[in-house]
């Protein structure tokens, strides 16, 4: 988590000193009618969470839940091989120019949210079952029995939003542009979160779970006035009040909220589609 803050710091922080300290260009080079598309990855980082099961013969709250994101290991396989592109935690998005330095976006950016299983937690609530029952102690559970709780958004946290940014030209050259922009954005949550809960058999299907918004700033480094290479900081906040927990249609179901941290870097091409 310090990581990712100070990352997203210090994106903040050169993003800021641009904007105050640089004059725009008279021309602007993100005009209206233009379209952004990009492709990148990301690392994430999560505040602690209470995390509410509801279901049959149990209603119980688990108390600051430690979780992280999981990165995959950077190589040819896992990131370029064209059926696995979509397996690291990734970031697309499509902007339109409605007019010069102004547009709307839409993306997805796919996190992945894995609980910890080294932990123990306050329990607060009931459970009907006594072999699980028993497994409270002192108002506490040890998570690292995975026969109590496996607890994951990995296939992912998917977050879905559409929003404005803003964009200025902060340096310009023949064929080299900075661009710093600025923005928000909301929208649906879509997990496919991996949950077995009592040794029942894995719920792991996508669902609209809940809701997130974000604000977002970046550096774009631009090239030849097209192809961009683009460094992201967001921070946002996460509410998912219908988790899915089992297989099949039960009421059975989760619920949770928190902050979130973002740091993405990747790369994208911009053109007018009115030609």
């Amino acid at each position: 988590m310090k990581k990712v803050v100070f990352l997203v710091a210090l994106v903040l922080g050169f993003s800021f000193g641009f904007g105050q300290d640089v004059k725009l260009k008279k021309e602007p080079l993100t005009k209206k009618g233009q379209m952004l598309i990009f492709w990148g990855w990301n690392r994430a980082a999560f505040s602690n969470s209470d995390i509410h099961f509801k279901g049959d013969g149990y209603d119980f709250i688990l108390h600051k839940v430690v979780a992280h994101d999981r990165p995959s290991d950077f190589s040819y396989y896992n990131y370029f091989k064209l059926d696995r592109v979509t397996i690291p935690q990734t970031n697309q998005r499509f902007a339109y120019f409605i007019k010069d330095n102004l547009a709307i976006v839409a993306g997805v950016d796919h996190m992945k949210y894995v609980m910890d299983q080294d932990q123990t937690v306050k329990f607060s609530g009931k459970i009907s079952d006594p072999a699980y029952a028993t497994m409270i102690q002192n108002g506490q559970v040890n998570l690292a029995d995975e026969k109590f709780l496996l607890f994951e958004h990995t296939d992912g946290l998917n977050y879905i939003s559409f929003g404005l940014e803003k964009y200025k030209n902060i340096y310009n050259k023949k064929n080299f542009d900075i661009v710093w922009s600025y923005g928000g954005g909301l929208g649906p949550m879509f997990p496919k979160s991996n949950v077995q809960l009592f040794g029942n058999e894995r719920s792991d299907r996508f669902h609209v779970a809940g809701f997130g918004l974000d604000g977002r700033t970046s550096l774009n480094f631009v090239f030849w006035k097209h192809v961009v290479a683009r460094v992201e900081a967001k921070g946002g906040y996460i509410n998912m009040f219908d988790i899915k927990t089992t297989v099949n249609n039960k009421p059975d179901k989760a619920e949770q909220d928190f902050v979130f941290g973002q740091v993405t870097f990747g790369i994208g091409y911009t053109f007018n589609t009115k030609k």
